[in-house]
């Protein structure tokens, strides 16, 4: 039996299998802000990656990698608020929103982010088909029945005379357990979903006292009904997909039935009423120290907490499904067509900003090159997939909400798995919090987090891609520690270096050796011959661990796997090479060379999709064309990719030219 057939029949060496079409997204940016290196760090070079191997494994024209920034919504309001009142900024919220998209878009380019379009929600091209595309979803969403009108409380500033949107109440999150630092008008810092007449101790930014709170009637999303499929697609999930198990844990967390929160000191003033409740379940644990009750519907608990609210009860609720608010009242936002008499609403945020990527990827194939310009190919068909890189705190939404959403308007009942034609139900790759010097840092803390641009006056961009990359972000937060913004010596090396130094360092001295060995002792060219059996063993192994590595969305193994065959490859020249040197063995060196060039060839094709350009010199020095890069071609020789290996030359190398660049900041 040949090698090959013997790992064909081995299950757990199978080639994973990809899509024939793929849409890659990094979350959405709020509009009001640059990008911070959490931005970075946690979302877009990890979807950047991975869209650049996609694009060397399947095709390039068939991915799209979209994203853009979020330009709706109650932050971008209060910010440009503050602007106006505390910085003097005289523009209107339009050109704050597009000053601020521009230097994010710059961001991405400095950091190689190869994304096909970085469009926006509010202006221009995307800005109109997104508009079309919202009222496509409400349109289907309100025929099939799944839109309610409720009358709800919302906040309001009695002194600023004012309706008060997200952003400007702030108090605690009445969800059990929550850690966030705030909580807002029905949401938290961490996503967690309430009734406004659940925030604790609310204060309304604007006048700084507790607001009233008036009902007011928007559309929701009739997001309860979905609870049981949302629990099957997460069974689904376990069993059939690489879903990171943290990720369908926390979707769990958000299915659970409607439950309330009663302290032991409570329990005298809760048996006066208890029997007036609505049918639960109470359970009492010796140990803990609350009560729960627990209710069979959401209806039922929003009865139970008015009543025991109003016997002076403190309470707090659990996570569960409460109908999801699809607009809301502010002026700068999608408008929301006219139905049953409800008029100037416009989209909540969170909504539209679900489906934008649907209306980015239908601007880009207006113009863009894809394989195919119909959008249903790329986001209702079963041969392709929707990759959503997205932080932990928006699981609720991309994994409950939008999940539940795009199953709604599939043609016929909700099914768990979309049939061909209707919308797929992205893959969702949620990575833990990047922390800053081991805290969680974002703008809305008070650990500020230093903005992206800031670290390429200290770093390359690619020393920067190959740290993030390594911090497996799959598992646990994990803190980013730059040397240059700690306030005591580092000993050692700068902690942003490490990964770095494997292509500034090794794989640097690597090519170099190889190239000066030619160019010394066969005038450029290739020698003649076959790469040794056991280096094409040693390559294919590694080249196979990586897809699967990529497949899973495991970074940091990629990070660990190609510091391992660098350095292995690297130690393999420099001991052979002496060898032959020292005996003027020129088969030896021959074969060595041969060898040595087979590994520079391989890393490049690895290290392709995350140091861009550095692989891209490489390429140019071995004077091999873009197939090099090519999954269909992965285990070729180099003289596969030259007509004729005789009279091909490499690309003269001065001394001391690096292919992987330290920032200058770090030169001697």
């Amino acid at each position: 039996m040949s090698k090959e057939k013997a790992f064909r029949k081995r299950p757990e060496l199978e080639r994973p299998k990809f899509p024939k079409r793929a849409v890659v997204t990094a979350g959405m940016p709020y509009g009001n802000k640059e990008l911070h290196f959490g931005h970075i760090g946690g979302v877009f070079i990890h979807a950047d990656v991975f869209a650049r191997f996609l694009r060397d494994r399947i095709g390039k024209d068939n991915v799209i990698f979209v994203s853009g920034t979020d330009c709706y919504g109650s932050p971008i309001l209060e910010s440009y608020r503050k602007a106006c009142e505390d910085e003097g900024y005289t523009g209107s919220i339009e050109d704050y929103v597009s000053e601020n998209h521009l230097k994010q878009k710059k961001t991405l380019d400095d950091y190689e982010i190869g994304i096909n379009l970085y469009a926006t929600s509010a202006f221009g091209r995307s800005g109109e088909i997104h508009d079309k595309v919202s009222e496509e979803v409400f349109e289907l969403l309100y025929e099939k029945g799944y839109l309610d009108k409720l009358s709800t409380p919302q906040f309001y500033d009695p002194e600023f005379k004012v309706l008060l949107n997200g952003r400007q109440v702030v108090g605690e999150c009445p969800i059990e357990g929550c850690r966030s630092e705030k909580g807002y008008a029905d949401e938290c810092a961490l996503g967690h979903q309430y009734m406004p007449s659940e925030l604790i101790n609310p204060k309304s930014t604007l006048s700084g006292k507790t607001p009233e709170i008036i009902k007011v009637t928007n559309w929701y999303f009739k997001l309860e009904e979905f609870q049981k499929l949302l629990s099957e697609r997460v069974d689904y999930l376990r069993k059939n997909s690489n879903s990171r198990k943290y990720l369908l844990n926390t979707m769990e967390e958000f299915l659970r039935d409607p439950m309330i929160y009663i302290k032991k000191n409570q329990l005298p003033k809760l048996k006066e009423i208890i029997h007036t409740l609505p049918e639960h379940e109470y359970i009492e644990e010796e140990k803990k120290p609350s009560v729960t009750l627990v209710f069979k519907a959401l209806r039922d608990r929003e009865i139970a907490t008015e009543i025991i609210a109003k016997h002076g009860v403190n309470f707090r609720t659990g996570k569960t499904l409460v109908p999801f608010r699809l607009t809301g009242n502010i002026d700068w936002g999608v408008k929301t067509p006219v139905k049953d008499g409800l008029e100037d609403l416009t989209f909540w945020v969170w909504p539209e900003s679900l489906w934008a990527p649907i209306s980015f990827t239908r601007t880009y194939l207006e113009n863009g090159e894809a394989s195919s310009k119909d959008w249903k190919d790329w986001w209702c068909s079963t041969d392709a997939n929707v990759y959503q890189f997205i932080g932990e705190d928006n699981i609720y939404f991309y994994g409950i909400a939008e999940m539940a959403m795009f199953m709604a308007m599939q043609k016929e009942a909700p099914e768990i798995v979309p049939k061909d034609g209707d919308l797929i139900l992205p893959h969702l790759i949620a990575n833990n919090h990047v922390l800053f010097m081991d805290k969680k840092a974002s703008s809305s803390s008070e650990i500020k987090p230093p903005m992206a641009s800031e670290l390429l006056q200290y770093y390359t961009n690619e020393q920067l891609r190959m740290h993030f990359i390594s911090f497996g972000l799959d598992n646990k937060s994990v803190s980013f520690q730059p040397a240059v913004y700690q306030t005591e010596p580092v000993e050692g090396i700068d902690p942003v270096l490490k990964e770095g130094n494997l292509l500034t360092n090794v794989y640097n001295r690597l090519i170099r050796s190889c190239f000066y060995t030619a160019q010394k002792y066969y005038d450029s060219h290739i020698p003649e011959g076959k790469v040794s059996e056991g280096i094409l063993e040693e390559a294919k192994k590694v080249i196979l661990k990586y897809e699967r590595h990529m497949y899973n969305h495991e970074f940091h193994r990629i990070s660990d796997l190609l510091d391992s065959y660098v350095r292995t490859s690297n130690k393999y020249y420099v001991n052979n090479i002496r060898t032959a040197d020292n005996n003027d063995d020129d088969a030896l060196r021959s074969q060595v060379l041969i060898d040595s060039l087979y590994a520079v060839r391989v890393a490049a094709t690895l290290v392709h999709p995350i140091a861009p350009t550095g692989a891209g010199m490489v390429r140019e020095y071995l004077g091999v064309d873009e197939r090099i890069w090519d999954w269909n071609t992965i285990f070729e020789p180099l003289d596969y990719f030259i007509p004729n290996i005789k009279d091909h030359k490499l690309k003269f190398l001065e001394p001391r030219v690096d292919f992987f660049k330290k920032h200058e900041s770090q030169l001697e």
